[in-house]
């Protein structure tokens, strides 16, 4: 046997005696002591078109074991629910079907939604929320179909379209400075950016932004404006009638009051037909003025009523039981007398002092957070979202409940951050708590292990790496995952030099794709990870479907499942069982026995006799 230095593939290369090329030849991408099994990864169905069965199918011809299903539809009818609605249901379950026949595990991503409900220029109303809410239940409802006995992982995007809700930089110490930040007005919807400004007057030198103290301060100044605006007009209103009244007697200020009851109805007191016309008109002069300051004082109240609507729903959530008690006692005491006044115009002067005592007992209690930041309100919105959604399907499929892991968008969009997706992850959780106790009667056990189990986080290594282009090191990078690792449901593979979306295959880019999955592996050992290299494949000229090759070849998976031949090493294996069977049908062949079968050995139904079956050479 010949000795191994004598094998005619050695020279160049490093050889173990028995099995040839070493399993650490040809450097992964990744590292030798890191090695994946194939099976861990899957890639994306194509998001073009509406035959979502054709899309799955063209996967798995490719070989790959696992296929997250594209729920964007980019090309039929956009981005969003409206692509998806072109999608028939039956392929829901033609899909399921293939998946029982091929043994293909399947994951969902949903359509691009806005989960806040914001609508850009048009700012946001509660209403659109409760609308893109009802659209996630819809699509969680039809993807149960692909996995009805399992817990089919749904990925939606923290965020689509919202703007970034603070603007910050990095310093040279690895310090985030916010320098301005986006906050809404709930009360209109409306969106606006904030930045600190320098108050001279006060000898302030500027400092970074601190938007919680920013936004305190705003609320602060803007409630005390809306409490001097409507004391001003209750005070005019009460000017103008204490005017009106001057120097006359009672008996001739109740006999003024009677004539507007009337007047206040449009109808005509009958005294008036009886006056001279120089004391109708001084009459009617007299009437403007008391429905001037009327209106005045009107207003005042109106205003004052939203005002103290917003501080009683500010206590209620805040369970401000003081706050709650002074509003309740100030509402019981000016009920009578402002029922009093809608049905007796003439018992307007009351309006005025009812008013200004208002405004005192609003002074004195907490403030109302009509403006907040952007970024705490958008987390509430997003979880109420996501919590209702989990929930949903929680009631509707039991043990059998879609996962709604929710994704890192690009570094730029709203809600991008580790800080951002966990903050997420813990209110929606708490939500889903609390419906689950109140509506189903479970317990705070139960309902918390629901709560953890169905809803998580998908992590995309290469959309926090483009953290890198906002100044960020790689070693903040590996932070960020460390601190969401413990919530990670799933895993979206790509890479890029950090400063655009490129998706390249793992290993192209600087992504620190082995220290970011060794932290999500301390928590979730089996975390399935999805290959987004789409951008990277229209690009590349390459023909293929998928990035199966480079994806394996970066993480040096067996060929076999059970040691090497590793796919990194394919490249160096000449000949070897990477580059298939060679030419099975040679020309040698043809002129040997010719095209058919007649000159063929007796023995394989020929009519060559003599010729030996192996060499075809005569036999002596």
């Amino acid at each position: 046997m010949a000795d191994a230095s004598e094998n005619p593939y050695k020279k160049g290369f490093d050889f173990d005696p028995v099995y040839g090329i070493k399993e650490n030849y040809g450097e992964s991408f990744l590292g030798f002591d890191y090695r994946s099994s194939a099976n861990e990864f899957g890639v994306p169905s194509n998001p073009i078109g509406s035959n979502m069965l054709k899309n799955v199918s063209d996967r798995i011809s490719t070989g790959i074991k696992t296929i997250e299903v594209s729920g964007f539809n980019i090309g039929q009818g956009g981005i969003g629910i409206h692509g998806m609605d072109m999608i028939p249901k039956q392929q829901f379950k033609e899909v399921e079907r293939l998946k029982k026949l091929t043994g293909i595990d399947l994951t969902f991503h949903a359509p691009l939604v806005e989960v806040t409900g914001f609508q850009g220029k048009q700012g946001w109303s509660e209403q659109d929320r409760e609308r893109v809410e009802r659209e996630m239940i819809s699509t969680v409802r039809r993807a149960h179909a692909l996995d009805p006995k399992g817990n089919l992982v749904v990925t939606f995007h923290a965020s689509n379209g919202l703007m970034e809700p603070e603007t910050y930089t990095i310093d040279d110490k690895g310090k985030r400075e916010v320098k301005s930040f986006w906050a809404i007005n709930e009360e209109s919807g409306q969106f606006q950016p904030i930045s600190q400004e320098t108050n001279y007057l006060k000898k302030e030198e500027k400092k970074d932004i601190n938007p919680k103290d920013v936004i305190e301060k705003q609320n602060t100044e803007q409630w005390l404006r809306q409490l001097q605006q409507i004391t001003f007009q209750a005070r005019q209103g009460e000017r103008i009638i204490e005017e009106t009244f001057k120097d006359k007697e009672d008996n001739k200020k109740s006999e003024l009051l009677e004539i507007y009851k009337k007047f206040a109805k449009g109808e005509e007191h009958p005294v008036i037909k009886e006056l001279e016309p120089e004391t109708k008109k001084w009459l009617n002069r007299e009437l403007s003025n008391i429905t001037q300051g009327d209106i005045y004082l009107r207003d005042a109240y109106l205003g004052f009523q939203n005002l103290f609507n917003n501080a009683y729903k500010t206590a209620l959530k805040n369970e401000n039981k003081e706050d709650i008690k002074k509003l309740e006692k100030f509402r019981d005491e000016i009920a009578p007398k402002i029922s009093q006044i809608e049905k007796d115009p003439s018992k307007v002067e009351i309006l005025s002092d009812e008013v200004v005592r208002g405004i005192n007992v609003l002074r004195g209690i907490e403030t109302p957070k009509t403006i907040r930041p952007l970024r705490e309100w958008a987390i509430e919105k997003a979880s109420t979202s996501f919590s209702n959604t989990a929930f949903s399907a929680f009631k509707e499929y039991k043990n059998n409940a879609p996962i709604i892991s929710i994704e890192n968008p690009p570094a730029g969009d709203g809600l991008h951050t580790a800080e951002d997706l966990r903050d997420i992850v813990e209110q929606s959780r708490k939500m889903f708590t609390d419906k689950a106790m109140k509506e189903m009667g479970m317990s705070k056990h139960s309902a918390e292990e629901q709560a953890n189990k169905l809803i998580g986080v998908t992590w995309d290594v290469g959309h926090i790496n483009m953290l890198r282009g906002k100044g960020y090191s790689e070693k903040q990078i590996i932070e960020q995952t460390k601190t969401i690792a413990p919530l990670v449901k799933h895993v979206h593979l790509s890479d890029n030099f950090g400063l655009s979306h490129t998706e390249l295959p793992m290993g192209m880019g600087n992504v620190p794709t082995k220290q970011m999955l060794d932290l999500i592996h301390q928590y979730n050992k089996k975390v399935k990870k999805i290959a987004e290299t789409g951008d990277w494949l229209s690009q590349s000229g390459l023909n293929q479907k998928t990035p199966v090759r480079e994806t394996l070849s970066s993480f040096g998976a067996s060929a076999y499942g059970a040691g090497g031949p590793y796919w990194n090493q394919a490249s160096a294996i000449t000949p070897g069982y990477f580059s298939g069977h060679g030419n099975i049908n040679p020309d040698f062949h043809h002129s040997l026995y010719g095209a058919g079968f007649s000159n063929l050995p007796l023995e394989l139904g020929g009519q060559m006799a003599g010729r030996s079956r192996t060499s075809g050479a005569p036999i002596e």
